[in-house]
């Protein structure tokens, strides 16, 4: 037998289930705890972004090693809040254990509940409710967040329960099972019999391929049917983009290529996605038939009219759909020759129209320009980058073309300015000898900017490029009036020098020749365990200057 506190037994469960960083930001009993057991514990400037830290090291590495984030009852839950909705939007499986009010006051008016008010963005959420439940709690939590569909779960720590009586051991809790399922042979076999006599199959494929890992059952299927591959937006990167299958991702923008082959498709298959409507998604085109397979069979149906739905986990949908589909069309595989010349043409054709903004010598610098001499500078297959929301995002995920998996953190269900700091720092967490980049703009900066200095005071050197335009360009459009009498859309600040402050590596740089040598700069200050921002002094682009991406 043996006595601990809540939070002791608490941590020991979360090195059991292998759980080394704990995100958080004061006061939670857990935060000690979990140091004194060995557990690093990684305190940020917001909530927010310590949730968007702990989501990108789950998304890393598939969620064995668990993204787990703390923070105390009230204002600290409230702020909190954010982070659980993106994480729920994005399906990224993080534990979020809030503080919580004494039990006896937990339901008053005015007193901040996670339970109930998190519960809408959670997949499970519970309070615990007495010392000797922690192993019943703990088990139910990392069972929802290990099996079917990845999201946040929230258990609320009420603080008479946390510094109240200890926990009388022994201490029971082994790590919990992780179970995949498939879908029935009947729907595998009409699905095949579907994409087999498709005359223009197109196959989508989402995040599902990712938490999966069915990288190469993707590829054998694309390739055994002939088929071209678009992702969307947060399952870029998990079919390589210079394969010439490959169609590129989608999202508020997009190559033509996937549009085009989109559109003109008779049979649409979506494998590991939700299909679900956003304006940053892609839009499917109506009249076609279409095939769902997903881990979540809520998905079926709730934004696309499916005719053929495979529910379970996608590498095991996959390799029952290549089976299948092989003994339909025998081991050969098809002729890609005149798919391959239509996607080359297409794209061609695409390139050539945005060359001219691509490599533009104009000054202000046009931002098209800097992404597309940052993917010509870098090692991409060495590089995990993410963007922020909108512009930045548009500008560029259409021409960033991946190779290997998870070297993309593409996102866009939910779109909170700030998200892509977080994922950056916790992306370089998870893999410290990749070079980490998130790209944002003025308006991103302003939500998180400050947790730049969380990556210095962590040692996580990761590589912030930052487009400024002095403005909210997307709203110029829509705030004429505001814009010409108040300057409501005018935002600026010297975002290099902030940077220096905080201590890291900061430049600003307004000349066209000066992009590349400032990238190896940023990137030999990374080398040196000193995070960069690169302040690149850009053009205005507006909402409709973005759309011809289509």
């Amino acid at each position: 037998m043996t006595k601990m506190q809540a939070g002791a037994a608490i941590a020991e469960i979360l090195k059991r289930e292998g759980v080394d960083t704990f995100f958080a930001y004061p006061r939670n009993a857990v935060i000690e705890a979990a140091a004194d057991a060995g557990i690093r514990t990684v305190i940020v400037r917001q909530e927010r972004t310590g949730l968007h830290m702990a989501d990108a090291l789950s998304r890393l590495s598939r969620g064995a090693r668990m993204g787990v984030f703390g923070m105390q009852y009230g204002p600290g839950a409230e702020s909190a809040f954010g982070g659980v909705a993106q994480a729920y939007a994005e399906s990224v499986p993080v534990l979020v254990l809030p503080g919580g009010f004494p039990t006896r006051t937990a339901h008053l008016p005015g007193n901040f509940n996670s339970t109930a008010v998190m519960g809408h963005v959670a997949k499970h959420a519970e309070p615990l409710s007495a010392v000797a439940e922690i192993p019943n709690v703990m088990r139910r939590a990392f069972t929802h967040l290990r099996n079917g569909r990845p999201r946040p779960v929230v258990v609320e720590l009420p603080s008479d329960v946390m510094y109240g009586q200890p926990f009388e051991g022994p201490l029971e809790y082994a790590p919990v099972v992780r179970t995949r399922y498939a879908p029935d042979a009947e729907s595998v076999a009409r699905a095949a019999d579907a994409l087999v006599a498709a005359g223009r199959p197109v196959l989508y494929a989402g995040q599902g391929i990712h938490w999966s890992e069915a990288y190469a059952e993707l590829k054998e299927l694309a390739e055994l049917l002939a088929a071209p591959v678009c992702t969307s937006l947060p399952g870029k990167s998990c079919f390589d983009e210079t394969h010439p299958l490959a169609l590129g991702s989608g999202g508020a923008a997009m190559p033509r290529t996937v549009r085009h082959f989109l559109d003109a498709a008779d049979v649409i298959a979506g494998l590991g996605c939700s299909f679900t409507e956003t304006a940053f998604g892609v839009a499917m085109p109506r009249g076609k038939t279409f095939i769902q397979a997903t881990l979540d069979p809520a998905d079926i149906n709730k934004s696309v009219a499916v005719q053929h739905a495979l529910v379970g986990d996608a590498r095991l949908a996959l390799r029952m759909l290549i089976d299948a589909c092989r003994d339909r069309i025998g081991a050969d595989a098809r002729d890609p020759s005149a798919t391959v010349a239509e996607i080359r043409a297409v794209e061609a054709e695409w390139l050539a129209h945005w060359m001219p903004k691509l490599t533009s010598d104009a000054t202000p610098i046009s931002p098209y320009r800097v992404l597309w001499d940052l993917q010509h500078t870098v090692d991409v297959d060495n590089t995990i980058i993410t963007h922020d929301a909108g512009s930045p995002r548009d500008q560029l995920m259409p021409f960033w073309k991946t190779r290997v998996p998870m070297s993309y953190i593409g996102w866009g269900k939910s779109t909170q300015l700030g998200y892509g700091l977080g994922l950056a720092m916790g992306a370089k967490l998870a893999c410290p000898d990749k070079l980490c980049i998130n790209v944002w703009g003025d308006a991103a900066i302003g939500f998180t900017g400050m947790d730049f200095e969380t990556a210095v005071r962590e040692r996580l050197p990761i590589l912030s490029i930052l487009l400024n335009n002095s403005a909210m360009a997307m709203e110029l459009p829509v705030m004429p009036i505001a814009t010409e009498k108040f300057r409501a859309t005018d935002i600026s600040g010297n975002y290099a020098a902030f940077a220096q402050a905080l201590g890291g590596h900061g430049e600003r740089i307004t000349r066209v020749e000066d992009i590349v040598p400032a990238i190896r700069r940023g990137i030999e200050a990374t080398m040196r365990g000193q995070p960069a921002l690169l302040e690149f002094i850009t053009s205005q682009e507006t909402e409709a200057s973005r759309y011809p991406l289509r």
